[in-house]
């Protein structure tokens, strides 16, 4: 489903230069859940966002679902991307002026969809995550874990062949933690979604089917 070759990632300023991401090669296969850890500033979430076609590598290679990504202009990129990525932030990236129903159906806007169309799907998706009773709600009348909760609806109401989910549990108690990675666990299961996950909690990772560890923006497992 996803292959990076030889991906690197180099930052440069007048005077700096850093290198955050080198050499990566990574095949997943369909349906694969996926964990990456390693400490903080080793490359994880900028590895992710080049996954996720948000950040272009600076050398490398990435085919996502037999589609070589490398010579798509930005508005290709942008319609592969909501098309087949859904993406979970552990800052949810919520809009907090508008209701939990509209923030889930805001991918959808992107689609040839009708906005009776997009309100149905955004309350299906709701409704897998638990949250039926709280579509007129607004995200600050949430909890971290309702948000999170959102976030995911959002993130799957397109039906994406992939998510990647940046820390979904970093602000969670460990009880939210865990219902947050059942809900993704049964993504996995039932949909055969392919998840890639940034976690630094090796219980979550050892949840999942496959775990890599970066180091200093180098693969080391």
């Amino acid at each position: 489903m996803i292959r990076l070759q030889n991906i690197e990632k180099v930052y440069r300023t007048d005077t700096v230069e850093t290198l955050a991401v080198k050499g990566v090669n990574l095949d997943i296969a369909k349906g694969e859940f996926l964990s990456i850890m390693g400490p903080s500033g080793c490359g994880k979430s900028t590895l992710l966002n080049i996954m996720g076609l948000l950040d272009d590598p600076s050398k490398g290679s990435i085919t996502i679902n037999n589609q070589d990504t490398k010579n798509l202009s930005d508005q290709q990129l942008a319609k592969f991307r909501n098309q087949h990525i859904g993406f979970i932030f552990q800052s949810y990236h919520l809009i907090n002026d508008l209701q939990v129903l509209d923030n889930v159906a805001l991918p959808l806007l992107y689609r040839s969809s009708t906005e009776k169309e997009r309100r149905i799907l955004a309350a299906v998706a709701l409704e897998k995550v638990g949250l039926s009773n709280r579509l007129k709600h607004f995200p600050t009348q949430l909890s971290g874990g309702q948000r999170q909760r959102v976030a995911i609806a959002r993130a799957i109401v397109g039906s994406p062949q992939i998510i990647l989910a940046d820390e979904p549990t970093g602000n969670l108690d460990s009880a939210m933690g865990n219902e947050i990675m059942e809900i993704l666990i049964n993504l996995n299961k039932h949909r055969d979604t392919t998840i890639v996950m940034v976690t630094h909690d090796e219980n979550m990772a050892q949840k999942t089917h496959r775990l890599i560890r970066l180091f200093d923006g180098s693969q080391v497992l």
